[in-house]
């Protein structure tokens, strides 16, 4: 894992059963986020923060209402084929029909481009290009995941 474990410093680090690890550690290997202490003292400061400002708890809860809401979207759009993802790292997939789920790829880069230009910036992902991916910092609140939710519907209605 990377990335945001250093707030933008480049730190990694690998999560992995022993025997995986013992196996790593008889080989070379190498990684561009391999740390420094300046860099793991930022590591160390983001962990802190996440502690102090409950975002693990802050994550279940409202990545719970932005699935719950995804779910309410399905419902009115029969173009959403499936909700899933547990936490902040949810997704959608865009189907043409629910029963051949068939890929709605071109309709995904459409709800794409009307989200952004309603200053919603989301991914997508699948083999297919079918699937809007949702991964928000764990800082997100009650409001940003309305207004997520909220252009997301506006969106779909314009397809």
């Amino acid at each position: 894992m990377a990335k945001g474990m250093g707030n933008g410093a480049p730190l990694a680090a690998v999560v992995t059963t022993p025997k995986v690890a013992s196996t790593l550690a008889q080989r070379t290997h190498f990684n561009t986020f391999g740390g420094n202490p300046v860099v793991c003292a930022q590591g160390q400061a983001v962990l802190d923060v996440i502690v102090r400002e409950n975002l693990q708890e802050n994550a279940l809860k409202i990545g719970d209402q932005i699935a719950t809401g995804l779910n309410r979207l399905k419902e009115k759009h029969n173009i959403i084929g499936d909700v899933r993802g547990k936490g902040l790292l949810l997704g959608i997939e865009l189907v043409k029909d629910r029963a051949t789920k068939e890929p709605a790829k071109a309709e995904c880069a459409e709800v794409l481009e009307l989200s952004r230009d309603m200053g919603l910036l989301l991914g997508k992902g699948g083999l297919y290009g079918q699937t809007i991916r949702f991964s928000p910092p764990m800082c997100l609140d009650s409001p940003d995941a309305d207004f997520l939710l909220e252009v997301l519907d506006t969106a779909l209605t314009h397809l």
